[in-house]
């Protein structure tokens, strides 16, 4: 009988209930809490589930699971060196269709509008005493845009990698309740009813010549940007070209499955709780909210002005959409036009600005990475 009390003795020093502290329960809620809005919500679940699980598996006290050596820590690698933000950037350029944007060149200007929140936010960092780095880190949050907001962390400030990319994953699947009240306090009814005309029609020799023209104007003018641009236009180029479609099903499918599984579990993994429950955090999820608000403010005010300067032809609404959350924030301008106006179809003309902001964001992190880096 003493035997066996003092083994499960020894069993139990060595479980994980011994080293559990306070902190590690909290970001095990934390954890919980995201998976519940991700399976129960459906708020980003490609990304949240694994965010989350790796939240779950690195607060589980003395798995060695985040150590040197451990499993996380391999996975983590693809994260630490920027490799896994790139190669997704190749599955989303796989999977946009880039046709709404040259059918209306103009809606590059609404992508670039929408990237205020960016820079809203990086002044107010600095403000509140975050680094130049760490402020440019979270100003990206503005852009709606999860890897290159991982990205540009990585190079800056990996410290606070965790809270970046939790607020960036978070504010992207809430945009259809953070956009419309912004959308709705910046518009009339008339302006949100407004009809447009139908966009023209693509050549192929465009939607090729795109993705290459992109890559060597991106390459020389803003070279910091080539990794995400680059990547971006050649997963693009694997759509379009239409000679390498085996490739671009990979790149859409199984490559990008596979990256993003690995990019989540390594992101939540920085969610360790010393590191994730500090004050620092509370800022930075503000932030991302203060950065998020102001981009879809910048890109509908763009859009009243380009209202003024059409005529009334083109609706100020589909600036919101120059947020890169692709194409979620096509979709609630689409939701909100139809509202007001029933069988108003703006989603193909909200998808241009949509897909510049995707490159407007890129270009952003590109400049900063440029200027700090250097």
């Amino acid at each position: 009988m003493g035997l066996v009390i003092k083994a499960l003795a020894e069993i139990l020093e060595q479980s994980g209930f011994m080293g559990l502290t306070t902190g590690n329960v909290i970001m095990l809620v934390v954890a919980c809490i995201l998976l519940y809005l991700a399976i129960g919500k459906g708020f980003e679940p490609l990304l949240l589930v694994p965010i989350a699980t790796g939240c779950l598996l690195v607060n589980l006290p003395l798995s060695g699971i985040m150590d040197q050596g451990g499993f996380l820590r391999y996975i983590f690698y693809g994260t630490e060196h920027e490799i896994y933000p790139v190669i997704i950037f190749m599955g989303i350029g796989a999977l946009t269709d880039f046709s709404p944007l040259l059918a209306n060149p103009l809606t590059f200007l609404l992508g670039a509008a929408a990237q205020l929140g960016v820079f809203v936010a990086l002044f107010g960092a600095m403000m509140i005493g975050f680094s130049v780095p760490e402020a440019a880190s979270i100003g990206i949050i503005g852009g709606a845009d999860g890897p290159t907001a991982i990205y540009t962390t990585m190079k800056l400030a990996p410290q606070i990698l965790g809270a970046v990319a939790v607020a960036a994953y978070s504010y992207m699947s809430l945009v259809p309740l953070i956009q419309p009240p912004v959308i709705k306090l910046l518009t009339t009814r008339k302006d949100r009813a407004i009809r447009m005309d139908t966009l023209r029609p693509v050549s192929k020799r465009e939607r090729v010549l795109f993705p290459i023209v992109s890559t060597v104007a991106a390459g020389l003018i803003l070279p910091a940007s080539v990794p995400l641009i680059g990547l971006l236009m050649f997963g693009n180029l694997l759509r379009e070209c239409g000679v390498t479609e085996r490739l671009n099903q990979a790149a859409q499918n199984e490559i990008l499955n596979t990256v993003t599984i690995l990019l989540g579990l390594s992101v939540g993994a920085t969610m360790g709780a010393e590191s994730f429950l500090t004050a620092a955090t509370i800022k930075i999820i503000a932030l991302g909210l203060v950065a998020f608000a102001f981009s879809t403010a910048g890109g509908v005010l763009f859009g009243q002005l380009m209202k003024v300067l059409s005529g009334g032809k083109i609706n100020p609404m589909i600036g919101a959409a120059g947020v890169s959350a692709v194409p979620m924030a096509a979709r609630v301008v689409q939701r909100i036009s139809a509202s007001e106006n029933p069988g108003n179809f703006l989603l193909m003309h909200a998808m241009g600005p949509n897909v510049a902001g995707v490159i407007g964001t890129a270009v952003a992190a590109g400049t900063f990475l440029t200027l700090l880096l250097n």
